[in-house]
């Protein structure tokens, strides 16, 4: 189910929430929530899934008991994304949790990726996994309370929530020597400004992109010693970049394809995909 909202006003308002109400998200927000998700789990390409965890209890202590280290305080409700053992796409998987998680923003609901500061056995509780399946990110989703909580502010005071990297160190031409403003991305300066809102782990922003005559193409950056084996966090955020990207340039009427193709080599920095413009 879509909403008439536009994706990149969605993008720009969308923050991470930590604090929420306790409510129980209504029935007919959480259908169209729950019409998404089946949708997304029966064409994704991947072996992955994505569904909504509910906290049973009423008495409002087992709602702070959920293993979230105290990060997320009042949500009843969280979104957990499930990945088999041997699928290794993090960027895709990337890519239709954040698409997910901007429905639920349209939607009215708040939501915090999380991926390192979450229990797994708290949440093997409130889903059913697989013997090969494990959960790598979870999101609450809910209401957003009034007022934020101490915690709220020392996290996003941590991560630096509201900084972002400037165009300088993100999004160059031709070759890494030579950075790209506005004014030369032309119509695709939204859509890359869109990538550099975009949320990722820890806020370390870890996507660069060259700009060429064949496309606009996507690397990641990474930062030395961050991360865990068990799952590539940063190619996930090179997923949100993506998700980001594309969708604000079809709002744009901005019509193109993925793909991997000739780009510029950049030695300390990996090769995603490539954007091509039609």
């Amino acid at each position: 189910m879509e909403t008439n909202q536009s994706i990149i006003e969605t993008m720009k308002i969308r923050t991470s929430v930590r604090t929420y109400d306790g409510q129980a998200i209504a029935a007919d927000t959480l259908e169209k929530l729950n019409e998404r998700l089946r949708t997304i789990n029966a064409t994704t390409t991947i072996k992955a899934r994505f569904i909504l965890g509910e906290m049973k209890d009423t008495d409002g202590n087992a709602v702070k008991k959920l293993g979230t280290y105290g990060v997320i305080t009042g949500a009843r409700t969280y979104l957990v994304g499930i990945i088999d053992q041997s699928e290794t796409d993090a960027v895709q998987f990337g890519y239709l949790f954040e698409s997910i998680v901007l429905y639920a923003t349209q939607l009215g609901l708040g939501t915090c990726w999380l991926g390192g500061t979450f229990n797994q056995e708290d949440f093997k509780k409130i889903v059913r996994l697989g013997e090969s399946e494990k959960i790598v990110i979870v999101s609450p989703v809910g209401y957003r309370k009034d007022r934020a909580t101490l915690m709220e502010g020392i996290m996003r005071t941590m991560v630096k929530a509201n900084n972002r990297k400037p165009w300088t160190e993100l999004f160059f031409n031709q070759d890494k020597t030579q950075t790209l403003d506005e004014e030369g991305a032309g119509g695709y300066a939204i859509p890359l400004e869109m990538v550099r809102l975009a949320p990722s782990a820890s806020n370390k922003q870890p996507w660069r992109v060259i700009r060429s005559d064949t496309g606009f193409h996507f690397y990641l950056c990474r930062t030395k010693g961050y991360g865990s084996a068990s799952y590539d966090v940063q190619m996930n955020d090179l997923g949100i970049a993506k998700y980001h990207f594309e969708k604000a340039a079809d709002e744009l009427g901005l019509s193109g394809k993925w793909d991997k193709i000739d780009h510029p080599v950049v030695e300390e920095w990996e090769y995603v995909t490539s954007w091509q413009g039609n």
